[in-house]
């Protein structure tokens, strides 16, 4: 390493998960790197931390306990008075994010990294200029680059997200009050979790998909059935179903809507919509093009192994294709670094895990039956409901399944998805057995403790040879 303090190894633009952990790791490894987030509260940590993944947990878990308070401690024999508190649930909330964000700024000073705040750009090959956020600018020297800005909120056309009225991700985590009616437009991860979130708080929830079902790229199963549970707790569904247009009046929203495939339009009106849409990379004003990188239609760019099409620059986590999941962009983070240490660093992206985090979870791990029925794939299912596991059965939480699927030949496992309380943990297991290429009878033959949930996933490998025992 030179003398010169803005020397590097690596430079990494953007402190999300994919940013702060290859800040970790490369320093882990002895090279030198500097990590820049351009939020403009300054808080490292991304979207993920700061008004992604980790308030909304906040806001799942508390809005759960409330339900659960309002609705079953009776039937378990215990007689509570419960009034909803929302400003003391935001700020629970609000003190989880700092306590995160601050814990990885401490990670980042004890692994050496060097942090910046401002907005990073690429301003030639190996270097990096950073307009910092109290002004100025500082010119960095790289002997890598990795591109990890991560991605933000897709905007529906001609509708202005004012985050009171029409919110997105963001504004639904803060709202002042619950809304007596909130139309989420989107039936995505993030549009059922926090409609499920508003929906245990006291609104009434209407969806609206413009595909024919939920959860579009998860096993079609899975998505009938769990659009079915969240039915039964009291969200109402528009599937088939294009927005039109959104109308701001005073104290109320008019959606209009309409048949994706065209036909008679009808108004909605809400205190509340939801965009929820989906998320695109951020990858605009980082310097691309005074390198030479392109990125495709969607701003996506392109790599081979985290490389992009300039040596020594690299690109993870949701600026790339693939799931735009925190863990894909760890992952990613880990991986790009120990390629550039000189290292195998690998990620198999077919066996990235996927999590609904509402109530009950939803989480899947590799193909989906559709996906193998394409591929032409012959394969063996094994299913087990909840409602036959001993430990769901005591806990009167019997929603959902587990289902698993594996090559009919060799009795590989290719996909697991599961519906149920606490699936979002249990998932692990089966993309462990994936990686190592086990098959649904390693499963099957792995002692589990009883009783537990995760037994619902031996039945379920034990059904694909047809010996399940317990239903």
């Amino acid at each position: 390493m030179a003398d010169n303090s803005t020397d590097f190894d690596i430079v990494i633009i953007g402190g999300g998960p994919g940013g702060y952990n290859a800040a970790i790791r490369a320093g882990q490894l002895g090279l030198s790197v500097a990590c820049i987030e351009m939020r403009e509260s300054g808080a490292f940590g991304g979207t993920c931390l700061n008004v992604g993944c980790i308030p909304s947990k906040a806001m799942l878990h508390a809005s759960e306990l409330y339900s659960a308070a309002l609705n079953d401690f009776e039937k378990l024999g215990i007689k509570a008075k419960v009034s909803l508190d929302l400003d003391q649930m935001l700020k629970q909330k609000d003190e989880a994010v700092d306590g995160l964000t601050k814990g990885v700024e401490y990670l980042l000073k004890k692994n050496k990294a060097t942090s910046y705040l401002g907005r990073g750009e690429i301003t030639g090959k190996g270097k990096v200029t950073v307009h910092k956020s109290d002004g100025g600018t500082e010119d960095l020297k790289a002997k890598n680059i990795i591109i990890a800005t991560g991605s933000e909120v897709t905007p529906l056309p001609n509708v202005e997200i004012d985050e009171q009225q029409v919110v997105s991700s963001t504004g639904a985590l803060s709202l002042k009050s619950v809304p007596k009616h909130l139309v989420v437009i989107g039936g995505g991860v993030i549009g059922l979790e926090l409609g499920s979130v508003w929906r245990r708080l006291g609104a009434k929830v209407t969806v609206v998909e413009y595909l024919d079902r939920i959860l579009p790229t998860m096993d079609g199963e899975v998505s009938k059935g769990f659009q079915r549970i969240l039915k039964k707790q009291g969200m109402d569904f528009k599937l088939s179903t294009k927005v039109t247009g959104v109308e701001k009046l005073k104290s109320k929203v008019k959606v209009s809507v309409e048949p994706a495939d065209g036909g008679d339009s009808e108004v909605i009106e809400a205190d509340t919509v939801l965009v929820a849409i989906g998320r695109r990379p951020v990858t605009k004003g980082l310097g691309l093009e005074a390198v030479g990188i392109e990125t495709d239609k969607r701003g996506f760019i392109p790599t081979e192994h985290f490389k992009t099409s300039v040596d020594g620059i690299y690109a993870i986590g949701d600026v790339t294709h693939g799931p735009m999941l925190a863990h894909k962009a760890e992952d990613e983070a880990v991986a790009c670094v120990e390629v550039i240490a000189g290292k195998p660093g690998h990620v198999d992206h077919n066996l990235i895990p996927g999590v609904v985090y509402t109530w009950p979870e939803v989480a899947n791990v590799g193909k989906t039956e559709e996906q193998l029925k394409e591929a032409g794939v012959d394969y063996k299912v094994g299913k087990f409901p909840f409602a036959a596991n001993s430990r769901a059965k005591t806990n009167h939480d019997t929603d959902g399944f587990v289902k698993v699927l594996a090559d009919a030949k060799t009795d590989r496992v290719l996909g697991v998805h599961m519906i149920g309380t606490g699936v979002g943990e249990m998932i692990a297991e089966a993309a462990l057995v994936m990686e190592f290429g086990g098959s649904s009878e390693d499963i099957a033959r792995t002692s589990h403790p009883h009783p537990t949930r995760s037994e619902a996933l031996r039945q379920a490998a034990m059904g694909v040879e047809g010996w399940t025992m317990q239903a």
